[in-house]
This record gives C-alpha cells, structure tokens and sequence, in this order.
C-alpha cells in the first residue's frame, strides 16, 4: 500500500546526495570572528540544509553555525535531535566518501538494490533529511500538530557537543524528544562515556616515533612507529595474532605500519584495532610495551567485567602518540549506565600511572514502560510488524541532552553495521521505511491526545 512519504522520495534521493557532498568533518575554527567554529564546510553544510527547509516555507534559526533548528507547529516543545556533522572518512573507500554515488554494488556482502554511498549516510545525515521531509508531508497535507516541533540539527555531535552546549546558552532545548541516530525499535538507556588519556612511560623504546588512530570514538584503522633497527628485525620471525590485522614495513625507512578496521568506539568487537596489533607486537619483546597491551588490550584491571542490564563495559584504546619516552594512549570506555564514575577511576587510580580524564557523559536510564519509548514503540510495530523490546546502547546520542529522550533508528536489526567504517551506505528501501516511521511517530506524537502522562521517569544515578 502507498504511504504519503512515497511522493517524496525522489526529492529525499536527490537531497540526501547534495547532504553527502560536503565534508562536515571536524575542521579548525575559519574566520576572523570565529564565525564558522567547526570549519566553514561544516557551516555550509547546516546552510544548506536550513535553506531547504526555509524552502519548505518552515522557520529556521542558525545559531552562529554552531546549530540550527526548524520549526512546525506550536503548544508543547518536541525535540527532533539531529546531526549534520561526520567523523573523518579514513581509508579504504571503494567510491569518493564525499561523492554520494548511486549505484547497487554488492560486492562488499551488502543488501542487493540501489543505495546512497557516503561518510553520513547512515550517520547521520540521511535521517536529518528524512525527518525534514516527514515535516514537509505533514504540512503539505494539512496536518496541524498540537506541539511545536523543533528538528534541532547539531554540527559537533561527533567530537564535543559543543554545539549542544551553545544550543543551551542561546535558546531554549525541549525536555522531550528523540534522536534519529540510534537503533531501532527504540532506545532507552545508553551507557557513560569516558575518554581517558593514559601516560605510560616506556624504557628502552624499540621506536622512535609512534602515531595511531584519527578520533577517539573510533577504532583505530592505522598506526605507524618508527622502529628501531633491532626491532624491525624481530619482524623477520614475528607471526601477528590479532585478527583482522596486518602489517607493512619498510625496511630502508624503518617504518611498521599496521592496518586494522575502523568500527564505532562503542562496539570495537565489530572493528580490528591496528593499535592493539601494534603494542602486542612490541610487547613480545618490550615490558612497558606489554604493560599497556595488558592493561588496555589485555583488561589486566578487570574493567569489561563490570556489568549491569545495559551490558558490559568496553573498552576501545584509540589513539596514541609518543614524545620525550612517554607513550600517551586514548581510550573510548562505555559503561554500564547504573554504575557510578568512580567504580571505572578507582580501577584505573590502581594503576598509579598519570591519566587525564578528556571527556564525560552521564548515562541516561529511562524507564521502558513510559510514554515516550512506549509510543515509539508502537510506531515501529504497526510499520515494521515486528513487537520488540527496546533496548540499551554503549553509543552515546544526543537523546541525553533531553530531560526524557530516546534514540529511535535508523538501524534497523537487519542494517549492515558500517557507521565509521569505509563504504557507509544507506539503501533506497531503508530511505523509503525511515520515510513512513519518522513520518509516523511525529503524526502520532504531535496528535491532541498525546499529553505529558505517563512521561518517562529518569532513574538517578549517582557519580
């Protein structure tokens, strides 16, 4: 059976492809004032994405290319929590990360049909698109929704927030809400987040140089070292036993590279970190090497044994760099979201090594039963025809920037994984099912009878 989203869909195709063309990677702040604050592609990016909305005749505010927001509707604030900005494309692409190519290749194992290939396309532009346009149905079909509808587009989800942080100081952020960058059915815990810089000293370094990773949040694809010349002939006889890994040397430069396979920081299981295949090499023959392969490959403290029904924690070491014979490592860690702080500090304090903590978000624990996640919910089974239970994540989405928010998609369980991977790609039907649900859960939850009974309750958690 048609669905009204279905007369957008070429126009969603061809702004989703014009979306993937910028390069909304994390820049350096441009302009004398600062006014482009995450590089001026970045801001181009959040301009084009509010003039199209403008055209859709919608109010928009750019909040000095740190955020913007379109408008819809008035009463009751929602919040639509979107982001326009990407991690760095890295290596290994089949077709210009920044091109959004079409075509059908499913050479890589991927899902057969016609699909849009780009750093974004999953996460998490595409959604922003799609949500924009189930806007634009709902007003072009007369629809008059009972809260105002805030479709907030973020430009520095992926490294920061401050985008949220500013959002904060000039306007007023919703209490409820959802993010389209998340997993379906729909979202109702994510685990803590710290990043933490640990500083290992390393006695007779068998390296002069070492450099790994691109960004915290994803698991190292590449790290490089400098070796020394006895150390560059252990790998004569070296067999590497990290899965996934491989290695490359050259012998007139000394150069070890070592190629692994980037995945989300909050699923490293799914990637192969070229770090860890590093420091285990190095560790055959080096004790400081092997303390930190032990201690953040190895989890010699323990760490991913601390456990609740959020799940356990992980633990993903992703960046590193090596000056004055201090090897400083950066790892992603997600925990379980009714754990305090200190259980993770107090293990790694044990260590007696100097550590910096970079960043830290709360967890967020809502209740499964409550209004929100059970509307959603409904959404999802009366589209998909699946009932399924909604679930907790490590990843950490802007649904906690929100007094009561949930993730909600785009992955649906049959979604090849390939956030911050090469060959990020969404395929026509998910664009076309992504459609109908936004579409849907912001009819149903704009409606007159939706009220604020029945909200969902957030558990304290202390830190």
């Amino acid at each position: 059976m048609a669905h009204v989203m279905d007369k957008y869909f070429n126009e969603i195709v061809a702004s989703t492809v014009d979306v993937l063309k910028f390069d909304s990677s994390l820049k350096p702040a441009k302009g004398e004032n600062g006014e482009y604050p995450f590089g001026k592609e970045t801001a181009d990016c959040l301009h084009f994405f509010l003039s199209l909305a403008e055209s859709f005749g919608f109010e928009t505010h750019n909040y000095d290319n740190y955020i913007g927001e379109v408008i819809f509707g008035k009463g009751k604030e929602f919040a639509v929590l979107a982001h326009l900005d990407v991690v760095p494309a890295g290596s290994g692409w089949k077709y210009p990360p920044f091109g959004g190519v079409i075509n059908d290749d499913v050479s890589d194992g991927g899902v057969a049909g016609k699909k849009i290939w780009g750093r974004g396309a999953l996460d998490d532009k595409t959604p922003a698109i799609i949500c924009l346009y189930a806007l634009k149905a709902l007003k072009d079909s007369g629809f008059s929704p009972r809260r105002k509808i805030k479709l907030i587009v973020g430009c520095n989800e992926e490294c920061g927030w401050k985008c949220i942080e500013h959002y904060n100081q000039v306007a007023k952020m919703p209490k409820e809400g959802f993010t389209p960058d998340a997993d379906f059915p729909v979202i109702y815990a994510e685990k803590g987040i710290l990043h933490f810089t640990l500083s290992l000293p390393v006695e007779n370094p068998p390296f002069t140089a070492l450099q790994a990773g691109e960004r915290v949040n994803m698991v190292c694809d590449l790290a490089r070292a400098v070796l020394t010349k006895k150390a560059g002939a252990k790998l004569v006889y070296y067999e590497n036993p990290v899965a996934g890994t491989s290695f490359s040397y050259d012998n007139t430069t000394n150069i070890l590279r070592v190629y692994g396979k980037s995945a989300h920081g909050s699923t490293p299981d799914k990637g192969a970190n070229a770090l860890g295949a590093l420091l285990c090499f190095l560790g055959s023959f080096n004790e400081s090497c092997q303390k930190a392969y032990d201690v953040l490959f190895g989890d010699s403290l323990g760490l991913k044994q601390l456990c609740d029904e959020t799940g356990n924690l992980t633990l993903s070491p992703n960046t590193a760099s090596f000056s004055g014979d201090v090897l400083k490592i950066t790892s992603d860690v997600r925990f379980p979201a009714t754990l305090p702080l200190e259980t993770i500090t107090e293990k790694i304090d044990s260590l007696g090594l100097e550590y910096t903590i970079e960043s830290y978000k709360e967890p967020l624990y809502n209740d499964p039963n409550g209004a929100l996640i059970s509307t959603l919910s409904g959404v999802y089974a009366k589209i998909t025809g699946k009932n399924a239970t909604p679930l907790a994540i490590g990843g950490g989405t802007y649904a906690r920037a929100l007094q009561c928010g949930a993730g909600f998609g785009p992955y649906l369980p049959e979604t090849e994984d390939v956030i911050h991977q090469a060959n990020e790609y969404i395929s026509f039907d998910h664009i076309k099912q992504l459609g109908e649900i936004y579409f849907e859960a912001i009819k149903e939850i704009a409606k007159p009878k939706y009220t604020r009974i029945g909200w969902v309750k957030v558990k304290k958690i202390s830190t």
